[in-house]
């Protein structure tokens, strides 16, 4: 059940980002709610890009909606918020993984044959893919992602997958945007453009982030918030 009314979403759907975010900093603090809703799914992808786990994935998306809702006054608009949430989500994952004392430590040339391919489709014989349905070109597509080091993992989903601009995928990831390019050609490689290629449009349907998914992280960080009754 959605926390603002109904005919309210319907009156401030057209606002922009910007204009939500100052009005939850002038206190109406539940108009969050739309913040999440409209940005979970790159949130979630990014974030599962890193962890490669859904439960985990969740319990970070709450985490830096908190530490996000908390820096909210911290947003100039310099980037877009979309870029400046994400970023936060980036960097709660990561530092999920360095508590854990887990950054990856699989060495990119595990996953590579004598001819730089992964090895997962290392074969001349006919593959499983060759004949797939797009659900199943989107199935293997998700997992040869998440087979890629976290480096190149990251980048793909938010470039290929999330189709950020190499400016905001930049922004994310705190590097620059010739890393961005070679990191993003390097995973292509490890990927197989034949992969990408024959995929097609069933990439932007990678990592979905379902409707129980949204609704759980929305009603999770409102509770952590304590903003359910925030207006009464």
């Amino acid at each position: 059940m959605s926390i603002v009314p109904i005919l309210e979403k319907a009156r401030v759907e057209s606002w922009t980002d910007e204009e939500i975010v100052r009005r939850v900093l002038e206190g109406d603090l539940v108009l969050f709610e739309l913040l999440m809703r409209r940005h979970n799914q790159r949130v979630y992808r990014a974030i599962r890009s890193i962890l490669r786990d859904d439960g985990e994935s969740e319990d970070v998306m709450q985490e830096a909606y908190v530490r996000a809702y908390e820096h909210l006054a911290q947003f100039e608009g310099r980037a877009q918020f979309s870029t400046w949430l994400t970023r936060i989500a980036v960097n709660e994952a990561l530092k999920r993984l360095a508590d854990r004392g887990r950054l990856d430590p699989l060495d990119e040339e595990q996953y590579e044959g004598e001819d730089g391919t992964m090895a997962a489709f290392q074969s001349h014989s006919p593959t499983p893919e060759s004949n797939a349905s797009n659900s199943e070109l989107k199935d293997l597509l998700e997992e040869a992602i998440l087979a890629l080091p976290i480096t190149y993992r990251a980048v793909t989903v938010l470039r290929d997958v999330e189709e950020m601009s190499t400016a905001e995928a930049a922004e994310v990831l705190s590097i620059t945007e010739t890393n961005v390019k070679v990191r993003l050609h390097r995973a292509h490689e490890l990927l197989r453009g034949a992969l990408f290629a024959r995929a097609g449009a069933t990439s932007t349907q990678a990592f979905r982030f379902h409707a129980s998914r949204c609704d759980r992280v929305v009603r999770g960080v409102f509770e952590k918030l304590d903003l359910n009754n925030s207006n009464d």
